[in-house]
């Protein structure tokens, strides 16, 4: 008891079931608010147990009026008891879908009430024992749905439900299972687990065992926790694998369109499309980002890749800058498109030298411009004096710059020749310079990549692969969720799981599957490459020239067909290969003219003198030797060799009789005269390129 500031009584009461009433300053006493209250408690209550009751009643009074109706009918009987064998064999039918109890129940319910109804229009409802049938059958029938209806009702605020049995089978017996969204093949559901016992770890420690309960693969069973709450999450289950079923390439998304729209790889296991962005987005805060893609062999990663560029190629503001140590076996038909294309060894060490030189002067250029990442707007022209360069404040009317993708694939290769942490340089600070690095490798593991560098690779497209190499590719939480792509291995190419910025959280453990690409889709590769090659973007003047000042005749002949070997040759068996085609395979031009089957010439004088160990000959001075050293480090650049070290040069030694120490020597005094430059990796040298006089 209460007073209110206006003197009258406050008076609460609670009543029954957790009823609260409280009656503010009312007129009634509180007695008679009590008693009215109480009236409208019960009949709340008692409603939802009445429609038994009135379906009851209701066969009584259509018993009653049917006699008058039909009483002396043969054809009406007839009818009658045809439709009550429809109804009741239609109840069992309609019932399949629901508990065995419940489909027994509304069976015999049907069947009874039908049976009454038939007689009682026939005969009469008070004809013999029909009105007793009535009068005890009705409401026997009648109670048993309130007893069904109380025995499901749970007023136990710890959270029994319908689900209860389900989640006790697997330790989970005291979690509540809230609001529910059903989806085309998604159901989430909200969980809460029982405070200071349970947690979310318990959770997704059964996410095997809820998939054994419903029979689907561990997959489709995955745990999102709330950040906020060590108790509560959403559990999803996706009861049908859309992605049993092969979806064929055929073609790309959106040719024309920016890089910075998504790219389209696949679908998820419940039909969405399988997205992925590479640059940032200031409105939509996300950031740029480099991509991992791991799987293990015969997983679908060459399929993965061919998703992935040709997504790329068939965009208007991008370059793609490509590495791959297997001679470009998955990608030879998009070769056309790629605007620097090389294989592994000495070029990718200078693509990589010249990633490193594109970088400043990328981000150089783009803060001069005050872009703080790079956007769309970058590759046009820029007329805007909001982005000028010049201090005037009046538009600069400088050429745009496209966003740069470098490529690498089969990066183990890599990794093993130039060092483990040969990308994280790059890693750490490209994504500022509008570069994006894709590294493709079966095991990014920690023998193979440096933290630093995986850490430096915030998205990953993560592919089957051997059980004990999850933790390599996808962070912990998102196999603590329920993803584990050790379970396809190689069995099901192109399932993956995408973890990238621009992706919904809740779809990091959703398994997706690329699109593959089998012998229909090389004449559209091939297509889309020429497309790319005329409409595609080239390389602004700010990346040409840093990636000319280091990697010299390698990068500005890249696309020389003429002077340059084509694709998977390299240029000593393009130089050994001249005039085969002319003189026929395997014979050198100035054999030609041999007979083969001519006879042996007679022997002649000095036919019998040894070929070895007779004296070397002239050995060079000093000033000669560094003379030819300096000779021979620019034909190495003319070549396009433009990364070299002690052993680049034993051949040369050894025709010039000096040895490897005196290389060695001579390689850190061209460093000092600024020749050369050391690279990441020791005893690698990069060669400077030699100014042309004007």
């Amino acid at each position: 008891m209460a007073r209110h500031s206006n003197g009258r009584i406050r008076h609460t009461d609670y009543l029954g079931d957790g009823l609260v009433a409280d009656y503010r300053g009312s007129g009634l006493l509180p007695g008679e608010a009590a008693a009215g209250r109480i009236g409208t408690y019960l009949l709340n209550r008692a409603m939802p147990h009445l429609p038994p009751w009135f379906g009851v009643a209701g066969v009584g009074l259509a018993g009653a009026l049917g006699n008058w109706r039909w009483g002396d009918s043969a054809a009406a009987g007839v009818g009658l008891t045809l439709a009550s064998g429809f109804l009741t064999g239609a109840t069992w039918l309609i019932g399949k879908g629901t508990s065995q109890q419940r489909r027994l129940h509304s069976a015999i319910t049907v069947a009874a009430g039908s049976a009454w109804l038939t007689a009682a229009i026939l005969a009469g409802p008070t004809a013999g024992p029909i009105d007793d049938m009535y009068l005890i059958g009705g409401p026997v029938l009648a109670l048993s749905w309130n007893v069904r209806m109380i025995m499901r009702r749970n007023d136990d605020p710890t959270g029994e439900s319908a689900d209860k049995g389900l989640l006790a089978k697997v330790g989970l017996a005291r979690a509540q299972i809230g609001a529910t969204q059903v989806e085309p093949n998604r159901v989430t559901a909200s969980v809460a687990l029982e405070p200071g016992e349970q947690t979310n770890e318990d959770v997704t420690k059964s996410l095997s065992k809820l998939a054994s309960a419903l029979d689907l693969p561990t997959s489709a069973v995955r745990y999102l926790p709330d950040p906020g709450s060590a108790r509560r999450g959403q559990l999803v289950i996706v009861p049908e694998d859309m992605l049993s079923e092969v979806v064929e390439w055929e073609g790309p998304s959106n040719v024309g369109g920016s890089i910075a729209e998504p790219l389209v790889l696949g679908r998820y296991d419940d039909g969405a499309p399988l997205l992925l962005w590479l640059p940032g987005d200031p409105d939509a805060k996300r950031n740029s980002t480099h991509i991992l893609i791991a799987g293990g062999t015969g997983s679908g990663k060459g399929d993965t890749a061919l998703n992935v560029q040709t997504e790329i190629l068939s965009r208007r503001d991008v370059v793609l800058w490509l590495s791959d140590p297997k001679s470009f076996q998955d990608f030879r038909p998009l070769l056309p498109g790629i605007d620097w294309a090389v294989e592994g060894g000495a070029a990718t060490e200078v693509m990589v030298e010249a990633l490193k030189a594109a970088i400043p002067a990328r981000t150089g250029w783009l803060g001069a411009h005050r872009y703080r990442q790079w956007t769309p707007e970058c590759f046009e022209q820029q007329n805007d004096p909001a982005h000028t360069c010049r201090k005037d404040g009046t538009a600069c009317r400088c050429p745009g710059m496209p966003f740069l993708v470098a490529w690498m694939e089969e990066a183990a290769n890599t990794l093993r020749a130039l060092g483990d942490d040969v990308f994280t340089g790059i890693a750490q600070e490209a994504r500022s310079a509008g570069i994006a690095l894709i590294v493709s490798l079966q095991r990014p593991s920690y023998d193979q990549m440096s933290t630093s560098t995986r850490a430096s690779l915030p998205s990953v497209i993560a592919l089957g692969c051997d059980p004990r190499d999850e933790g390599f590719s996808l962070p912990e939480t998102v196999i603590d969720a329920g993803a584990h792509p050790g379970a396809w291995g190689n069995r099901r190419p192109g399932y993956c799981y995408v973890v990238s910025p621009g992706i919904d959280e809740a779809r990091y453990p959703s398994p997706g599957r690329t699109r593959a690409f089998g012998h229909k889709a090389v004449p559209t590769m091939e297509l889309l490459a020429t497309w790319a090659h005329r409409n595609g973007a080239t390389p602004d003047p700010v990346t040409d020239r840093a990636a000319a000042a280091v990697a010299g005749r390698a990068y500005t002949t890249r696309n020389d067909t003429d002077d340059q070997p084509t694709a998977g040759t390299t240029a000593a068996a393009a130089e050994g290969d001249d005039g085969m085609e002319e003189y026929g395979l395997l014979v050198d031009p100035e054999d030609v003219d041999i007979d083969p089957d001519a006879e042996l010439p007679d022997a002649e004088d000095g036919d019998d003198t040894p070929l070895f160990g007779q004296e070397a000959g002239h050995k060079p001075s000093p000033d000669e030797a560094r003379r030819l050293f300096a000779d021979a480090l620019t034909q190495f650049e003319a070549e396009g060799r433009m990364v070299v070290g002690p052993k680049d040069f034993m051949e040369w030694c050894d025709r010039h009789g000096l040895s490897r120490p005196w290389v060695s020597a001579r390689l850190k005094d061209a460093y000092k005269e600024g020749r050369l430059e050391p690279t990441n990796q020791t005893g690698r040298w990069r060669i400077i390129p030699a100014l042309t006089p004007a």
